[in-house]
């Protein structure tokens, strides 16, 4: 057996575990998912009584104004994370890089534990922090006699109030990235420019941000798959509410199957956020490519 057909062999050996779990558990859920999308089919019946309807879940869920409110609601979340977690990580990078901070692995360790800390828990943490009653939040703003806010209760402040949670746990994680990032680029870069009289916010603008290019693409990638599939928090704190404010796609494909037994049509909703998920992830990949 010649040394090329001997290492594909070996290829196949070693490869096949890991394409067959992913083939199990990814790639034949979304076939049967998809297929489901297809029939009107309630999860408390059996698999016999689906009935074939085409693409009939598709133009109900996207004319469902509920459905089209939890897409907005995703999109406003996703998007509002990503603007703060990006400039919020790079600049924890930098910080805790630089040679000169004492304990840096101390902070980098409490800094990434808050990412370590189950998200229902953290969750119903922050529901006690939110409370407008007996909350510590609300305790802070009456100590400097500024008025209680609703937080959860309202329909303005709901989805603010989950982002900064999401901000909370996620920072570390997205900031240990950028560290990883920031170790790849070679100190002689710095050197050359010091030379040149950069200042330290000079080599940030031109040196740090520039070659933490394909870092900080990975990291909005990452942070786009993450939030655009964010459940715990909004099932454990609003499960949805105030009048739909915090109503996200996950959340609404969880209700429609096993509260309103509409397995077909949360099907669709599935596929539909899978598609939004390649459309977007797809195009900020072309756009952001290196020549």
């Amino acid at each position: 057996m010649s040394r090329g057909r001997v290492q594909a062999v070996w290829s196949t050996v070693f490869l096949t575990p890991g394409v067959g779990l992913i083939t199990l558990f990814v790639f034949i859920p979304i076939v049967l998912t998809a297929w489901i999308s297809l029939h009107q089919w309630s999860m408390y019946s059996p698999l016999g009584s689906m009935s074939y309807v085409g693409l009939a879940n598709y133009a109900d869920v996207i004319g469902d104004p509920v459905f089209q409110q939890a897409l907005l609601n995703t999109f406003v979340y996703a998007v509002a994370s990503i603007l703060l977690i990006v400039p919020l990580s790079v600049f924890f990078g930098i910080f805790l890089y630089r040679p000169a901070i004492r304990g840096r692995s101390l902070l980098r360790t409490l800094l990434f534990s808050t990412y370590m800390v189950p998200t229902v828990a953290v969750a119903i943490v922050w529901g006690y922090l939110y409370s407008p009653i007996y909350g510590p939040i609300d305790q802070l703003l009456s100590i400097v006699h500024l008025p209680s806010q609703a937080w959860l209760g309202s329909a303005n402040e709901a989805m603010l109030s989950i982002i900064i949670l999401n901000i909370w746990q996620t920072l570390g994680y997205y900031t240990v990235l950028v560290l990883a990032g920031l170790t790849q680029i070679p100190q002689d870069y710095y050197d050359a420019s010091a030379i040149d009289g950069a200042g330290t916010l000079g080599q940030t603008r031109y040196v740090t941000i520039p070659l933490l290019h394909r870092t900080l693409v990975f990291v909005i990638v990452i942070a786009a798959i993450n939030t655009l599939q964010v459940f715990d928090p909004i099932y454990v704190l609003t499960q949805g509410g105030p009048v739909n404010a915090t109503n996200v796609l996950t959340y609404d494909i969880y209700q429609t199957a096993f509260q309103f037994g509409r397995a077909g049509a949360a099907s669709a909703m599935a596929i539909l956020l899978l598609i939004v998920l390649l459309v977007a992830v797809t195009t900020f990949l072309r756009v952001t490519r290196e020549d």
